[in-house]
């Protein structure tokens, strides 16, 4: 079974674990089988030396993508949602580094997905104290994302919204239904009941915001220590 690829890119602070995460869930009560794949990029940046040099960054976007590959040739599923792809590799590494190598490399792995969503800014923006608390940050890394995109001539759905909103604007965007309130509730339920031990827990039904954050607040680290 090949499983229907979307990607959700976006700048920090924009809620993609959550979204995807979410989507896992209502796709799950809806009975597909889902990939929700936000540990590659998390797991890649665990030694803080991996994020000072392009070809650290490269062999960061070419970790993510085979790990993706892999994922969905191996676990047979309806759906694979990836918030953590090397198209945010190249971005940061373009950012921080002024380094656009990692494009045609990370467009190429782009080109296998279905489906990107890109998360709006519409969200509140949330200092952490390691990302100089300056939201103009997070608009240049939406700019650099949708140039991308545009520039492969890869379509993209924008998700704005706040809370369940925004998660049924996404379901929208991917063709399916939006939940009601009762489809929310049961949802809602099964998640209290995993956090209560209920359960058993999964890493991917954590929504810590913070990891999303991660490879972005260490490059910067790098940057000011530089």
């Amino acid at each position: 079974m090949n499983p229907l690829r979307t990607a959700i890119v976006g700048a920090e602070s924009t809620g993609k674990t959550w979204l995807t995460l979410q989507l896992a869930g209502v796709l799950r009560t809806r009975g597909q089988t889902v990939l929700a794949l936000d540990e590659v990029l998390r797991n890649g940046c665990s030694q803080s030396d991996k994020t000072r040099r392009h070809d650290a960054h490269l062999a960061i976007a070419c970790d993510q993508a085979q790990a993706i590959q892999q994922a969905a040739q191996q676990a047979p599923a309806s759906w694979l949602l990836s918030d953590k792809t090397p198209l945010m590799t190249a971005v940061y590494s373009h950012l921080l580094l002024d380094d656009t190598s990692l494009y045609p490399m990370a467009m190429a792995h782009h080109a296998l997905y279905d489906i990107t969503l890109v998360t709006g800014l519409d969200l509140p923006w949330v200092a952490d104290g390691l990302q100089g608390d300056d939201p103009k940050v997070r608009a240049a890394v939406d700019t650099l994302v949708r140039q991308a995109l545009d520039q492969a001539g890869m379509a993209y759905r924008v998700v704005y919204g706040q809370g369940e909103r925004r998660l049924n604007n996404a379901l929208l965007a991917l063709g399916l239904p939006g939940e009601d309130f009762s489809a929310q509730q049961t949802r809602e339920l099964g998640q209290f009941a995993i956090n209560q031990g209920r359960g058993i827990w999964q890493c991917n039904e954590c929504s810590d915001p913070a990891c999303e954050k991660k490879l972005f607040s260490e490059l910067l680290e790098q940057r000011s220590a530089s």
